[in-house]
């Protein structure tokens, strides 16, 4: 994957483009995928992974794929402590119909065997985004607000 290029059969990601990724998606995968079955990776590991101040600032260029029920999502990670080193490349595969993960993979990283911090924080980006309002939504929330409504 280049820098900021979209891959043949890929789109550039938008708000309204990515997959649903539930809380209980994330907890299945995480839970029973043997790269997270280790002690280190379901302790700290997991939870500085998981932060939305390192995932957040993390996640770079994103592109889409459907292909049937089966969407790729490939992203450009920065690497956490090295803001100067090239970004790593992660893909993320579900299963749309089923709702479940099928796969998050980080492809530049050492400890990508062991599922990496980089593929954890871009799993929990993609579950972030899927909690936000899409366009339309934040539209007719403005459009409340505006009217005298409570914004929840």
């Amino acid at each position: 994957m280049s820098a900021n290029k979209v891959e043949a059969g890929f789109v550039q990601a938008q708000s309204d483009n990515l997959p649903k990724v539930d809380s209980f998606m994330v907890f299945d995968y995480l839970s029973n995928h043997s790269k997270f079955t280790s002690a280190e990776v379901r302790g700290w590991k997991l939870q500085r992974s998981a932060r939305e101040t390192y995932g957040d600032d993390a996640v770079g260029f994103v592109q889409v794929q459907r292909s049937g029920r089966v969407c790729t999502v490939k992203a450009k990670i920065t690497p956490e402590h090295r803001i100067k080193k090239k970004a790593y490349s992660c893909t993320f595969t579900c299963d749309e119909k089923e709702e479940t993960v099928l796969n998050v993979d980080c492809h530049d990283c050492a400890a990508q065997k062991g599922g990496c911090k980089h593929s954890v924080a871009f799993l929990m980006w993609l579950h972030r985004r899927s909690e936000e309002p899409s366009p339309t939504e934040k539209k007719m929330l403005l459009g409340q607000t505006k009217a005298g409504y409570h914004r929840y």
